[in-house]
């Protein structure tokens, strides 16, 4: 039920909302169906699991009041609706895109060309300080502060605006390696795509013909297994898999989400989701454990992805958005 509303609200909003918030949406719309399954079905072993807690773990659990949910739920509505107003409403979106500054890269504007010899735009490049979805996150995110500082009175979770920058500044320094990671990965995309390698091996492996495209979700599951992040694996890949669709005659469209959902399966095996996975439950040096558990499911859950990613290619190809 769960795994059906998620998949069914990011097509939602992919399709008809925005696709900065399919994951939000469909996290959402996975806990309204999980709460209404708890409602009617009880897993095996709750009761144990609940009687191991410790007494302050079983106090907090059992003073859920709609009113402390509620203030659980907000952040995640919060940032729908800052994602909503800033992408449906036309004079607020063109305001942030407005504060967007364009930067010519030195000694690359002008200079790189396109097959047919037109400059390639990409070499500017768009600072969108306020557009951007990391800064409407962020925004979102101060928002928060001020409501609980102002609202949260019980003194469980004492928090002020203070405390919530203070907390953001030790989120940049925990992830500074892991910014770098992706920064340095991003740079090698720009440089495997301008140099033309990406397209070349996109021409390569087009000459696998209709079994690539059973195969393409591979890509983008093993760039996420190795750099622990989908987008990383999407900048490697993304042109690859455009250029094979295009030689192939697939919908390069299918092709490059393809790639995004193969990472999303491969990220449960990343060393990154392996290490934050046993810290959240205490087993901290036994990555190692996890992973023989969850690679299986890994692997089932890819052949799946590489199944319906071939079936909607020719059997399925209603499912597909029409092209424009």
């Amino acid at each position: 039920m769960r795994s059906a509303s998620f998949a069914v609200a990011i097509w939602l909003a992919s399709t008809y909302f925005s696709y900065e918030l399919t994951d939000v949406v469909a996290s959402l719309v996975s806990l309204a169906a999980a709460v209404l399954l708890l409602r009617f079905w009880r897993p095996r072993g709750a009761e144990e699991a609940r009687q191991r807690l410790d007494a302050p773990a079983r106090a907090a659990a059992q003073d859920l009041t709609p009113g402390r949910i509620f203030m659980a739920v907000l952040p995640y509505i919060v940032v729908v609706a800052v994602f909503a107003l800033a992408k449906l409403v036309p004079s607020i979106t063109a305001a942030l895109n407005s504060a967007t500054a364009k930067i010519p890269w030195p000694g690359l504007d002008g200079h790189l060309v396109d097959a047919s010899g037109a400059p390639l735009a990409s070499t500017v490049y768009k600072f969108e300080w306020l557009a951007s979805p990391g800064t409407l996150l962020l925004i979102a995110g101060l928002i928060m502060a001020v409501v609980y500082s102002r609202f949260d009175h019980d003194g469980r979770f004492p928090l002020s605006v203070g405390n919530a920058l203070a907390e953001i500044g030790r989120c940049f320094a925990r992830m500074r390696w892991s910014a770098l990671t992706i920064v340095i990965v991003l740079s090698l995309a720009y440089v495997m795509n301008f140099s033309g390698q990406t397209v070349a091996m996109g021409t390569w492996v087009a000459g696998l013909g209709a079994a690539f495209v059973f195969l393409s979700p591979v890509l983008g599951w093993l760039g996420t297994a190795v750099t622990g992040s989908d987008t990383s694996a999407n900048a490697l890949f993304s042109t690859l898999q455009q250029t094979a669709a295009t030689n192939i005659g697939a919908d390069p469209a299918l092709l490059v989400a393809a790639n995004t959902s193969g990472g999303v399966v491969g990220k449960m095996i990343s060393p990154q989701s392996l290490a934050i996975a046993a810290t959240a439950v205490g087993m901290e040096g036994r990555e190692s454990e996890i992973l023989r558990r969850v690679v299986v499911w890994s692997l089932v859950l890819l052949l799946a992805v590489c199944t319906l990613v071939y079936l909607q290619s020719n059997v399925l190809a209603w499912m597909l958005p029409a092209a424009g």
